[in-house]
């Protein structure tokens, strides 16, 4: 998903309250949040904030029955300014079943929002993930889906744009193993994006050349409420495959370069 600010960290000030509120009273419904500060927002491997960093704030609001409702946000800068907007807002429901002990199926919809941005900016994409854990090991596989919309239109002059709708189709798979006797945790992550090739209506693509593929390694430190993460991050695109998107595609606009060349993403989450 992407990410950060003001609103959503507005929305972080009551958390820690009202969630201990609720554990306290034996609630079925618990509330719980998370800030981040990540030296980069990479969504699908391509950075949104310009290769600078990036803030982030979530707030999840959820049900014993498995129903939940989040709120994420995340600033935004050079290809990531969907419309001109400085700000992504995602709106998430969905709803989490056990299927084992060990294994947990998890369907919902997110609405991607870009405030402030031109119309015909946000899209929405339903999703399901499954995952199953086995000892130290956790493993996830997950497809999202986003059907045909206007947010996501072929406008472009690439050779195989067509059409003012597009759909998306994103395949990933993740997977964590807990480092005994120690606070860390080695992740790693696998996607494909298949979905409108070059820019959409407003200057950006949820999948810039229509097919790549997205990968990290990395590793969390935690301490308390607070978790370290470093992460090497890329992608397959090519300097070729990323020369129709610039100078969008280049960390300032300048045509140099690509954000979706690798690069080491730091970044500290603090959780409520």
């Amino acid at each position: 998903m992407k990410t950060i600010f003001v609103a959503p960290l507005l929305m972080l000030g009551f958390v820690p309250a009202s969630a201990h509120a609720e554990e306290e009273a034996g609630s079925p419904v618990t509330i719980s949040g998370s800030a981040t500060l990540a030296s980069d927002y990479r969504f699908r491997g391509v950075s949104q904030s310009d290769k600078a960093m990036a803030i982030q704030g979530g707030v999840t609001l959820g049900h014993e029955s498995g129903l939940y409702a989040s709120a994420w946000g995340s600033n935004l800068s050079g290809w990531g300014t969907f419309g001109g907007a400085n700000m992504e807002l995602d709106l998430i429901a969905g709803f989490k079943m056990p299927l084992t002990e060990s294994a947990t199926l998890d369907v919902g919809l997110v609405w991607y929002m870009y405030p402030s941005g031109a119309d015909d900016t946000d899209f929405a994409e339903p999703y399901v993930k499954l995952s199953g854990t086995t000892g130290p090991l956790t493993l996830t596989a997950g497809a999202a889906y986003a059907p045909k919309q206007y947010a996501l239109a072929n406008v472009s002059n690439h050779p195989d744009s067509n059409g003012q709708k597009q759909d998306n189709l994103y395949l990933w798979g993740d997977g964590a193993a807990a480092i005994a006797g120690t606070s860390f945790t080695a992740k790693a992550h696998i996607g494909h994006s298949n979905g409108n090739p070059g820019l959409g209506p407003n200057g950006t693509s949820v999948a810039p050349t229509g097919n790549y593929w997205d990968w990290s390694l990395g590793v969390d430190a935690a301490w308390r409420n607070l978790t370290l993460n470093v992460s090497y991050i890329d992608t397959d695109i090519s300097a070729r495959e990323a020369a129709p998107l610039q100078p969008n595609f280049s960390k300032g606009q300048d045509g140099i370069g690509s954000i979706a060349d690798g690069a080491a993403v730091f970044s500290l989450t603090a959780t409520f």
